[in-house]
């Protein structure tokens, strides 16, 4: 079984990944269909916003006791933004095949694409990269 906290920490992130995407799938709709940009740019801008609220709610609230505010917050700002570039060109890609390819709509096919890039990619690297543990934290005998 998984121990308890790791369940409330994922829980917790889904949540954080939740209100930065929705943000982020609100945007997107909007600049595409009101403003008539290419999903492609669209999901550039959006994901950058989404990305801001999911990164303050992933410091402040979900990983604050995993790693607290003893790692500086340029470091992780840094290791955020690589997963962020990482994350927005695999949706936009991903959408676009689907779009292009199998002739998807981009809303449907953001969603499909979105639940893979956040569970592959987005959530392992936020947890275990971006916010990762402390190791005084791992083991406090060790000092």
């Amino acid at each position: 079984m998984f121990p308890k906290k790791s369940i409330l920490t994922f829980l917790q992130a889904q949540v954080a990944a939740f209100l930065g995407g929705i943000t982020d799938y609100g945007l997107m709709i909007l600049l595409t269909e009101v403003f008539k940009m290419h999903f492609t740019f669209s999901i550039l801008i959006s994901g950058t916003v989404g990305a801001i609220i999911n990164f303050s709610i992933n410091r402040f609230w979900v990983f604050k006791n995993q790693c607290g505010y003893s790692s500086h917050i340029n470091s992780q700002l840094f290791r955020f933004a690589l997963v962020v570039l990482g994350s927005i060109s695999l949706k936009s890609f991903g959408t676009l095949i689907l779009q292009k390819v199998f002739q998807i709509d981009y809303r449907i096919g953001r969603l499909i694409t979105d639940s893979f890039v956040s569970y592959g990619f987005n959530y392992p690297l936020i947890k275990y990269w971006v916010f990762r543990a402390n190791k005084k934290q791992i083991n406090p005998e060790s000092n």
